[in-house]
């Protein structure tokens, strides 16, 4: 079936040559496979039409045979394989691709670089860090500040992280100016691509020593041990991470640090089970005390508290204590502690008990 190259490209029949050029060149902006959300198959479709509406001769073809003439050479071989690389700049497979002599710089600029984007590029970034903490029910509960010593890339103490050798003379970078970044340009079938890369040399500070330091090699980082301190915050949960921003790697020459990340790990508890915000205990209780009711002791986060049992109490009740669980971490209030009433069955009854649990059930 034949193709309508017109409507591919958006223009009409009679569209001239700098029409056509627009056309491909707006649809290329938002279809190339090399920029974020291209599309490879609208790119090619489109590429495959301005291959033919940009050539005169070819023009004239499609206009009497319509796409059909392809079959009679229309565009003098090549595979799409040959069309990219050639659009990246890597050789077209031996094959000529006629693009109007367009120039793609001003619309792709640093697209097919590894870096992309403009303006001034930053030094790399520092590792992030993680590590983990290991905390028991109530350090989680209440919160807590510890103290991890870790070793890890941090700024060299002699050149103070700028990778200069103390005395030395620190000069604008003259492979890229002092712009950090480098931008080349590289002739290939779609005229002439921009490529904007991190600079090699002063790794995108703009500036670099005369004389590295000695100490780190000119890096600005060196491996130390080290100390910080992190604020575990009141109501933290099991598998929770508290980030620190900036405490994780040190950066080659003066980048941005890394994070680090803090991972909580609660040791279990004998006494409690938590479920959000909620404490949940056992206690146990006689049949006395279930049938009768009483007052007992019960261990809570906050400590032993005296609670009421009530009379007729089932094994397995709960009893909530409101605003007696984990505190929240935003601090809006605290949780329940429910305690989960357990009664007592003796292994052994004594010949007394047993006449007076008989009467007992009879008299219920």
């Amino acid at each position: 079936m034949s193709k309508d190259y017109y409507k591919i490209l958006g223009v009409e029949k009679g569209a001239s040559a700098d029409e056509i050029k627009k056309a491909f060149k707006k649809q290329a902006m938002q279809h190339h496979p090399d920029r974020p959300g291209g599309n490879e198959a609208k790119f090619k479709e489109m590429n495959e039409a301005y291959q033919v509406l940009s050539d005169t001769s070819k023009r004239q073809k499609y206009d009497q045979f319509g796409s059909d003439f392809e079959q009679q050479g229309g565009f003098g071989g090549g595979s799409w394989e040959d069309i990219m690389r050639a659009s990246r700049g890597q050789g077209g497979g031996g094959f000529e691709f006629n693009f109007g002599g367009m120039d793609f710089g001003d619309l792709f600029g640093g697209a097919f670089s590894a870096q992309g984007g403009q303006g001034r590029h930053q030094a790399a970034r520092g590792r992030d860090v993680q590590v983990d903490v290991e905390l028991d029910f109530k350090e989680a509960a209440f919160g807590i500040e510890k103290e991890l010593n870790l070793k890890k890339q941090e700024a060299c103490d002699v050149c103070k992280g700028d990778g200069a050798e103390p005395g030395s003379k620190i000069d604008t970078c003259n492979t890229c100016k002092g712009q950090g970044q480098v931008v080349q340009m590289q002739r290939t079938i779609l005229g002439n691509v921009q490529t904007v890369n991190t600079c090699s040399i002063c790794h995108g500070r703009g500036k670099h020593a005369s004389k590295k330091c000695l100490h780190c090699n000119g890096s600005g980082v060196h491996p130390k041990s080290t100390s910080v301190k992190v604020k575990i915050p009141a109501g933290i949960d099991n598998g929770q991470s508290i980030r620190l921003t900036g405490h994780g790697e040190a950066a080659p020459h003066q980048g941005q640090a890394g994070d680090l990340y803090v991972q909580v790990h609660l040791k279990p508890s004998k006494e409690f089970e938590r479920d959000g915000f909620d404490v949940y205990g056992t206690t146990d209780i006689s049949y006395r005390q279930a049938v009768l009711g009483d007052t007992v002791v019960i261990e809570t986060i906050d400590g032993s508290l005296s609670i009421k049992i009530p009379e007729a109490t089932e094994s397995g009740a709960l009893i909530r204590l409101k605003g007696k669980g984990i505190p929240e971490v935003n601090g809006r209030g605290r949780g329940d502690h429910f305690v989960r009433v357990k009664i007592k069955v003796p292994k052994k009854v004594s010949r007394e008990a047993k006449k007076i649990l008989e009467e007992l059930d009879g008299a219920l």
